[in-house]
Parts: structure tokens; sequence; C-alpha cells
């Protein structure tokens, strides 16, 4: 499978009866990133992969698309979540406005 069939495979999804992001490669559950609202803050609390999509970046990838998500929606953002917070230490974010945890 060449790189972009693989980004055809790959969907985030927002659920928000579950409170996470889902990460679904060919329509398999691959991960998810959980969260809660209070207000207009958005708090992550757990990112977890299944150990057999472990080192594609999925986690990544997923988080990538929850924050700008928060983004849009004007949320305040709080990594709770250890992999969550390392993420956004490095990587740029324009229009982020994050809370220490």
């Amino acid at each position: 499978m060449n790189s972009q069939e693989a980004d055809r495979s790959l969907e985030v999804r927002r659920v928000d009866e579950r409170q996470r992001y889902e990460i679904l490669v060919a329509g398999e559950l691959a991960g998810f990133a959980e969260f809660r609202e209070r207000g207009d803050r958005m708090i992550f609390t757990h990112t977890e992969v299944d150990a057999s999509y472990e080192g594609q970046g999925l986690a990544s990838r997923l988080v990538a698309e929850a924050i700008d998500d928060a983004v849009k929606r004007d949320r305040v953002i709080v990594p709770a979540c250890p992999y969550v917070a390392r993420w956004l230490t490095r990587h740029d974010v324009p229009g982020a406005r994050i809370e220490s945890t």
C-alpha cells in the first residue's frame, strides 16, 4: 500500500457520546484520545493506540486532528494526558490556546 492509499484508509472522528476522538484504519478502531469539556476548556485526559498499530504515527495523527478541531471550536486546550502535553511541546499549532495542568 502506498502512502496515498494509507491516508485514504485513515479516518479521525469525534465521538461526543464517548467524549473522545477515534482513529480508524480501514474502518477498524486503532486508537482514541479521550477528553472532557468544561466551559471553554477541552481537557485531554488519555490517548491510546492499539499495540498492533504502534510505530505507524497514528497517535500523532490522532492528536494533531483532535487539537486542530479544538482550535476550530475556540477551546482552551488542557493537556492532562502526557502524550498530548509532549506532542504540544514539539508542534506549533497556530491559534491554539494552551493551559498548563
